[in-house]
């Protein structure tokens, strides 16, 4: 469906389920020169069983319309905005590499609003290479084929027979280039995750249960990258769990089943 944010169509991918005001919500947020369908397995589930499922494509982004955000406070601004269209008192929010970095800046500015936050391959600082950033602006193909080498610990994961998850990497992120000719969100994207700073404090406002879903071959996000915030978290008092699955960066698409299961049993718990 298509939701009105700042007078411009937003579109989120509800799971096959119509969208139902008395169910809780649960936000996906997808990463760099990706869109909803990184969520495919995950979000369905979680909508027939249960729960209103919003997995969007950010502003800018595939079928959504407005101006792409530029730095991860603004990914957290629109999320509530689109909450506040939707009029949803309470969402728990997942977001993956750069969305991870939106659904934690939304989760501390948010406070209560959030019930359950989930982070995916997250890291912070999340630095990217001024070789990678160059790339992604002046060589895109370039930079799109070393991202899908790094973050891949497999070509063939167990999730349906003839799927290639390098290809299929290649072709979303190219086809996530070609929908915005005004903007290069390979580009913009990396530069929002380099230039991020309130990771700490963030964290140390957030107000509900935390997970960090980690790859334990992640080459992007290292779970080691990882540790200062799950220190903050505990010792901020959050319920905190830690899955670590045996892939890289892709960890929705590489193991989408203890993807999705880390995430059910979590915010079903």
């Amino acid at each position: 469906m298509h939701v009105q944010v700042h007078g411009n169509p937003i579109y989120c991918y509800t799971g096959g389920k119509a969208f139902g005001a008395a169910k809780p919500t649960v936000v996906f947020i997808h990463g760099v020169l990706n869109d909803h369908s990184v969520w495919a397995l995950q979000s369905r589930y979680m909508a027939h069983h249960g729960w209103n499922v919003l997995a969007i494509d950010l502003p800018g982004h595939c079928r959504s319309g407005g101006d792409a955000p530029a730095s991860v406070e603004q990914g957290a601004a629109f999320v509530a905005a689109l909450l506040d269209a939707l009029g949803i008192e309470h969402a728990a929010l997942v977001g993956h590499s750069w969305g991870s970095l939106i659904a934690l800046e939304a989760a501390a500015q948010l406070g209560p609003r959030v019930s359950h936050l989930v982070l995916v391959g997250t890291a912070y600082p999340m630095k990217v290479s001024p070789a990678l950033i160059e790339s992604a602006l002046n060589s895109p193909e370039k930079a799109l084929r070393m991202v899908n080498v790094f973050s891949r610990s497999t070509l063939a994961p167990p999730s349906g027979a003839g799927f290639w998850v390098y290809g299929a990497g290649m072709a979303l992120g190219r086809k996530v280039l070609r929908s915005n000719p005004q903007v290069n969100l390979f580009h913009r994207g990396f530069v929002a995750c380099d230039s991020y700073a309130n990771g700490e404090q963030a964290m140390a406002q957030v107000q509900c249960p935390v997970l960090f879903a980690l790859g334990a071959q992640d080459q992007m996000t290292a779970p080691k990258a990882a540790q200062g915030l799950i220190a903050i978290a505990r010792n901020a008092g959050q319920a905190v769990q830690v899955v670590n699955l045996p892939v890289g960066h892709n960890q929705m698409t590489e193991a989408p089943d203890g993807t999705l299961m880390a995430i059910r049993d979590f915010l079903n718990a």
